[in-house]
Formats: structure tokens, sequence, C-alpha cells
């Protein structure tokens, strides 16, 4: 049997993140088409099951149109069940719609059966994040799924997982949501944990390949596949500056290093010393890349190398700023540093 685990859909998600309001409508669009992908997909490998490990959608209120399209998704497959479990965004959503291949879990501990293959569930609240994993109970002679939304730690608290506590339960695999990248990790002898991370980036924090991942179940083993389905990449990239005489330079190296397909998104952070005024720097390396990428971020973490011994006479606050720091027992390295913060600090510049 081939089941899709998935999570962090966050239909309806604001997208706010740098995009004008022409982009942050056609990325909506955009993560609704992707789920549409999973879906299509998960047909096309003969996948039964869909496990939604939690947030389906960014808010406890969807939005009408984010909410009729996934019920309608889910009506316009009866041939796939999709199990649903509600996750901290989307906790107090209620499941106006009932079909019989939508599955729900509540707040005790509920299974759907696939021949020897049972997939379990617990929407973690307030009451139960102790005592759940005292009541969870399966057979060692049954493959054994257990769907869980929230955060791998060592301790035990709301919206928190202690995989310690699911140790030797017979749990074969634990699929998780709440993280947005992909990761793998052993559970115990028998069994994995996984989170399949989100199908979309949707901010520059949330780089690398996003989708599903696709498990293969049979009488010969389990097999687990990490599919990538995003529509759009974020692509980060760390540009040693060191050395490059100005904005055209830079520009250059991006590109040299990021050599991407346009439908991506491009996070550039720059490192390393300069000679030259770094001043509005961000925003002429992104009109420089206007049309190299989807959409490009900036962040400008270079150091202004100084002629320290040059500016002390300057008569102003920034003056008295170098000559301050000038006049302290940092070594030449931290002063060029504090004083290259500083000065983007006076300018009222971002930091």
């Amino acid at each position: 049997m081939k089941i899709i685990h998935c999570a962090d859909i966050h239909l309806g998600s604001q997208l706010t993140s740098k995009l004008d309001k022409q982009k942050r409508e056609e990325r909506k669009r955009e993560l609704r088409a992707t789920f549409k992908n999973v879906v299509e997909y998960a047909k096309k490998a003969g996948a039964k099951v869909i496990m939604l490990s939690g947030d389906v959608f960014d808010d406890d209120r969807p939005f009408k149109k984010d909410k009729e399209f996934f019920y309608s998704v889910v009506k316009n497959n009866p041939e796939i069940d999709f199990l649903y479990l509600r996750g901290n965004h989307d906790r107090e959503e209620s499941f106006t719609e009932e079909y019989e291949n939508l599955k729900t879990f509540k707040s005790e501990w509920s299974y759907y059966s696939y021949d020897n293959i049972k997939i379990y569930g617990i929407e973690i609240t307030g009451e139960n994040y102790s005592s759940l994993y005292n009541t969870l109970s399966t057979s060692a002679s049954d493959f054994n799924i257990v769907m869980l939304h929230g955060q791998v730690a060592d301790t035990t608290s709301k919206d928190v997982i202690n995989v310690n506590k699911l140790r030797n339960k017979n749990v074969d695999y634990l699929a998780l949501g709440h993280i947005h990248s992909y990761s793998e990790n052993k559970l115990d002898d028998r069994g994995v944990y996984a989170y399949s991370g989100c199908i979309e980036g949707r901010g520059f924090d949330e780089t690398g390949k996003k989708g599903v991942v696709l498990l293969d179940i049979s009488n010969g083993g389990f097999k687990r596949e990490f599919v990538p389905m995003a529509l759009r990449d974020i692509v980060a990239i760390r540009v040693d500056c060191t050395g490059l005489k100005d904005a055209f330079e830079i520009y250059l190296r991006i590109k040299e290093m990021a050599n991407i397909p346009k439908k991506d998104m491009l996070r550039v952070e720059l490192v390393g010393e300069v000679d030259f005024d770094t001043e509005g720097l961000e925003e002429e390396l992104s009109s420089l890349l206007n049309g190299y990428a989807y959409l490009s971020s900036i962040k400008d973490r270079t150091v202004r190398r100084f002629d320290l011994e040059g500016l002390e006479d300057d008569v102003s606050i920034k003056g008295e700023f170098i000559r301050n720091v000038l006049n302290s027992d940092l070594d030449k390295e931290s002063k060029n540093r504090i004083i290259s913060l500083g000065l983007k600090a006076l300018s009222g510049r971002e930091l």
C-alpha cells in the first residue's frame, strides 16, 4: 500500500514577506495549485491515503475560497482517503463538510485500518499532552503509523512531542507536522519519525526543497521517498564581498553563485569587508536582479573597511562616535565592525 505524508499546507496564508499585492495573490493561487498537484501525484503513484499532519489552513477561520477549494478537492477524489489532523494554526477549524473519504481525529486516540496497516492520530491539547503517551495502544503484529503535530523535544507540554515517550510502542512511522523542512530520524529499533515539511516555501526563511513523503509499505519492507512538489524553490546563498569594488561586481558574483531558474526566489546574505559606501546597496542589488528571479531578498551584513585614523577629526555625531570607538581597547577588526554597524544605525538603516 502507498500513502502520502503531507503537512503544513497553510491555505490562506497572508504571504506578506516582501511580496506586493499582485505576487501575494499569485502565490496564494499557487499554494492551492500545489495541493492539487499533491493529490494528482498521489493518484498517479497509486496512493490510497493522504495523511495531513496539521495546519491545512493558516487560520482557525479559513477564507471561504480556501475552505471551499479544500473540500472540493476531497469530494472530487473519492478514491483517496484524506486523514486530517488539525494543528496549532487550524485547531479550532470546524469540519463543515462531511465526506466518507474525509477522516478526522479528536483529543483522544483513534485509528483507521487498511488491512494490517493502522493509522493513529490525536490532537494535542492542554488537557491531554501529558497522558496521551500512556493511552496509545498498538499491536506488534500491525504496521503502525502515528500522526501528530508539534515540535519534537525532550519535554512534555502543549504543542510539543516527546519522542522518548513513543519509543518501544510498536510505532513504525511517526508522521509529524509543524516544522516546515523535511527531516527523518530514528525513533527506536523498529520505527522512524519524520517531518514532511510544507509544500511551498511561504517566506524567504523557508528555503530548500518542499514537498511530501511517499510511503510504500509491502510484505517485503517499508520504503520512504521525499518528493519535491513546490512550484517555486527559495534558494539561499551567502556571498563574501571581500575584494569586490562596487554593487555591479557583487551582482556578477551573485549570478555566478546562484544559477537558478527564473521561477524561483533568491535569498542573498552579503558578508565580508568592503572599501566602498554600502548605503543603498540592498536596493541597488534588488534592482539589478529584477527579472533574474521571481523575487529576491538582499541582506547586507558586510562591514566597511575604514581608514580609522583619517576619520578622527570629523566634527559631527558620527565623528564623536568614531573617536570613542577608536579610543577603546578593542582590536582594529572589532573597531571596524562596530563603526560600520554604528554608522548604519546612525543613518537609520537596518542592521
